[in-house]
């Protein structure tokens, strides 16, 4: 039955082959961008799957090709190489979750500062806002940064679902534009 429709849809709309041409560049210019999540913890390791489940999912909407989600200790030593890893990679994002908070284990921020060469707050201050909007309070009081390393954009999220939620809704456009920046002048 859904074939059906489909079906009927594909023949009442008939675009033209510019449409299908504009589409499909658009598709490959965002499709082919590469994303990393590095989820940072000290629990179990069935919670970090389901984060890792969860941000592949969000990334993979956001039109992301997720090239693996690597859990780390929160150690800040092992943080800083999974980024600078996926940075050397050339990947175009690298998403951290968790270890955002003011916990003596929580060290994101401070080994994603280690190895930007520019900040970008607008994006972390956009996300501690949005985090306030929607009651996920470890967003709004989380001390996460974001910045470019090279030609890639980090961005440290925290570790709630809701925060995760939120943030993957807010951050695509914000990282796309950099993205876009980023290629057009050859970083």
């Amino acid at each position: 039955m859904r074939e059906k429709n489909l079906s009927a849809l594909l023949d009442i709309a008939d675009p033209d082959d510019e449409f299908f041409r504009a589409t499909e560049r658009e598709g490959k210019t965002k499709a082919s961008r590469r994303a990393l999540a590095v989820i940072v913890t000290d629990h179990p390791e069935g919670k970090a799957e389901s984060i890792a489940t969860l941000v592949s999912e969000l990334l993979h909407e956001a039109d992301f090709r997720v090239d693996g989600c690597v859990t780390v200790k929160s150690k800040k030593t092992k943080i800083r190489q999974a980024i600078e890893t996926a940075v050397v990679g050339g990947v175009d994002l690298v998403v951290t979750i968790g270890g955002t908070g003011v916990g003596p284990r929580d060290k994101t921020p401070d080994a994603t500062a280690a190895i930007i060469d520019q900040m970008v707050p607008g994006i972390a201050q956009a996300l501690r806002s949005s985090g306030q909007a929607c009651g996920a309070v470890d967003a709004c009081t989380s001390r996460g940064i974001s910045g470019v390393s090279g030609s890639t954009v980090v961005v440290n999220l925290a570790e709630s679902r809701p925060a995760i939620r939120d943030g993957m809704a807010m951050v695509p456009p914000l990282v796309h534009h950099l993205i876009d920046q980023l290629q057009r002048y050859d970083v």
